[in-house]
């Protein structure tokens, strides 16, 4: 009992220094999908912008991308999946391999937040879904979304296209 009460303490601590770094950091941001009222994934992201006139320059096609420099960051305190991997409680780093037509989301079992990226890390790979959005977006705009009983989207949307990933609650 007393090891469930420390690990929750400490989740809950992550999740509490999360939202605190988030609020204290212009240059980043958090969002938060509840699958209910204790079940959630929170992920912290770097502010980019880039020029849409020189996207293609700025974005980096068909290599690891950690946006704003460092890996978005994932904590969940509820097991979830995502393609064919469960995840476990815990925290995680979120890189993406933008290319033309579809990105590709990594999960690394990595926590640091240097940006560096090391492939033997990697969870899992996963192809985003994509879409053309109705106007181009010069800012990365980062978002959970909650589209279904026990079911959360990764939003990605910059440039031209919107492009997500589904985790599902186990």
């Amino acid at each position: 009992m007393y090891r469930v009460t420390s690990y929750a303490i400490l989740l809950a601590s992550l999740f509490v220094a999360g939202a605190a770094f988030a609020q204290d950091n212009p240059s980043g941001g958090t969002t938060t999908c509840n699958f209910d009222e204790e079940k959630q994934l929170v992920v912290e992201y770097q502010h980019v912008s880039i020029n849409l006139k020189k996207s293609a320059a700025q974005i980096p096609s068909g290599k690891v991308w950690a946006p704003g420099g460092k890996p978005m960051t994932l904590f969940a305190n509820t097991p979830v999946q995502i393609g064919s991997r469960n995840l476990g409680v815990g925290a995680y780093t979120l890189f993406v391999i933008p290319s033309s037509k579809q990105w590709t989301l990594i999960v690394s079992k990595s926590t640091h937040m240097t940006g560096a990226y090391d492939e033997k890390d990697d969870l899992v790979r996963v192809p985003m879904d994509s879409g053309e959005l109705p106007t181009p977006e010069a800012d990365l705009s980062v978002a959970l979304e909650h589209v279904g009983p026990g079911q959360c989207n990764l939003r990605l949307d910059l440039d031209k296209y919107g492009h997500f990933a589904t985790f599902k609650e186990q």
